[in-house]
């Protein structure tokens, strides 16, 4: 007997409580598998590139798809994919990422040009974006209070092993296979672990996995499919610009399209309300203060520090001639200490609340600081680069403190019937944060290098970023004062 997922329903009376039931734990530890799996997958992309554009004589252009391309595709399916999943089931839907984005990392594996492994990488980010809001689902389904804390203290620590184990088997594999198997074995890594999942997840997900609607009108209207397009569409619009507009600055007219579009769907989603149906996205939770501002938190975090790794992976690379097993090694103390972390914020969120936030992000800042100084002293010839690993160590506390206690927070007050779409609102914040930092801070970074050196560009670059956490930061302290 088993609770469903799908808008709340019981399925049992025995199961009117999903939060004692102990196959939720289980169900926590599939979810585990399939994040680490998608951010193993990113963090080895960043010490891959140069291996790729070597292997298949990749140009820039193609190179920035490589980063962007997958953030796209996942932004743009994120929230229909929640909603779907609040409705239709979130077990099958995970399972269907799942298997696709495995099937898109062999495709990947084996691309024979630069335009495959592009597709390929756009195909990763629809999987990425199915599975990723059933799984914050899940969580805000079976967990509660301090047990939520706990499970998204365990996702904290699972994004910090997968980022401090991807670079370095990213490096090892391409060490391994060499110039042109090397990389493909970055992609290849995932199949194995994408197996692993779809079995755990078919012997531990509660069944129905997927629940078959009416055949009639109101199954549609359910999905709410003109709500899910118009976002979509507003989505790429807003995305596409930051991510290929150095290649045709035209595409910059479709970001005050994308703004339209999104108030084109907001309408939709009143018009929804008033006709007495069920919309995409529950609009009142945007009057949540806790919600609104942790969203703001969220974007602005990932529009600044997901920069960092791009840039120390192509700095240390490019101007200091390490390998890119040997630049795999910088993060590893940071993502070390960001699981710590992780796993230590989680039982204190319900203590400390926001005021964990507030002190990841000033240590962010500091470790940011430090950064600077390092690549200044280094490029002076006062000390080495490796010390670089002891100032990123900062920005790894800072992401374990920032990341999982804010999700707690955000999600707190967010109905269970729309805990997908609410959850998957949030990550589209983070990927529209990701791909706008990453477009204008590599630019900026890359701009300063063309006229100046190393070190004053890494400094122009994270001096960027220091003005994007700031911002996040009076945010964060803003919502405290509220709070208290």
């Amino acid at each position: 007997m088993v609770s469903s997922e799908t808008g709340g329903d019981i399925l049992s009376a025995s199961d009117a409580d999903p939060m004692s039931d102990p196959v939720r734990w289980r169900i926590l530890f599939v979810l585990l598998v399939a994040i680490f799996m998608s951010l193993i997958s990113v963090s080895i992309v960043n010490v891959a590139l140069p291996a790729i554009h070597d292997g298949l004589g990749a140009s820039q252009s193609d190179l920035q798809w490589v980063l962007s391309g997958y953030a796209l595709t996942f932004g743009v399916v994120l929230v229909a994919a929640g909603r779907a999943g609040d409705i239709m089931g979130r077990g099958g839907l995970f399972l269907i990422g799942v298997g696709i984005f495995t099937a898109a990392s062999v495709a990947a594996g084996l691309a024979p040009d630069a335009d495959w492994l592009n597709v390929a990488r756009f195909v990763q980010g629809i999987g990425s974006g199915l599975l990723n809001p059933q799984g914050i689902g899940k969580v805000q389904h079976y967990f509660r209070g301090d047990a939520r804390g706990r499970a998204f203290g365990y996702f904290g620590t699972a994004i910090g092993f997968s980022v401090a184990i991807g670079p370095v088997l990213g490096g090892f594999l391409i060490q391994l296979g060499g110039p042109d198997l090397g990389w493909r074995l970055t992609f290849l890594v995932n199949v194995p672990i994408g197996v692993i999942t779809i079995i755990l997840g078919l012997m531990w997900f509660p069944r129905p996995l997927i629940k078959r609607l009416p055949r009639t009108g109101s199954a549609l209207r359910s999905l709410d499919p003109v709500g899910a397009v118009l976002l979509a569409v507003a989505v790429l619009a807003i995305l596409f610009p930051f991510v290929e507009a150095r290649g045709n600055p035209s595409f910059w007219l479709l970001l005050p399209l994308g703004i339209v579009l999104v108030w084109l769907w907001v309408k939709w989603e009143q018009r929804y309300i008033r006709l007495g149906l069920s919309p995409m996205v529950n609009l009142k939770i945007f009057a949540t203060r806790s919600y609104r501002n942790g969203i703001t938190i969220m974007t602005l975090y990932f529009m600044g520090m997901t920069s960092i790794w791009v840039l120390i992976a192509i700095y240390v690379q490019e101007d200091d001639g390490k390998t890119a097993l040997e630049a795999g090694f910088f993060g590893v103390p940071a993502a070390l200490l960001s699981a710590y972390a992780a796993h230590w914020a989680a039982g204190r969120v319900q203590q400390f609340g926001r005021k964990l936030v507030v002190g990841g992000l000033f240590l962010a800042l500091a470790g940011l600081g430090l950064s600077i100084l390092v690549v200044i002293l280094h490029e002076a010839g006062h000390i080495s680069v490796w010390w670089l690993m002891a100032s990123l160590s900062f920005i790894g506390v800072a992401q374990g403190t920032v990341i999982s206690p804010n999700q707690t927070l955000t999600l707190a007050e967010v109905p269970l019937d729309y805990a997908g779409s609410s959850g998957a609102i949030m990550q589209t914040g983070q990927r529209i944060g990701t791909a706008v930092g990453i477009a204008v801070i590599t630019a900026a970074t890359f701009s300063a290098l063309s006229v100046t050196s190393w070190s004053t560009a890494i400094a122009v670059g994270f001096g960027l970023i220091s003005l994007v956490i700031m911002l996040a930061l009076f945010v964060s302290i803003k919502d405290l004062g509220s709070r208290e």
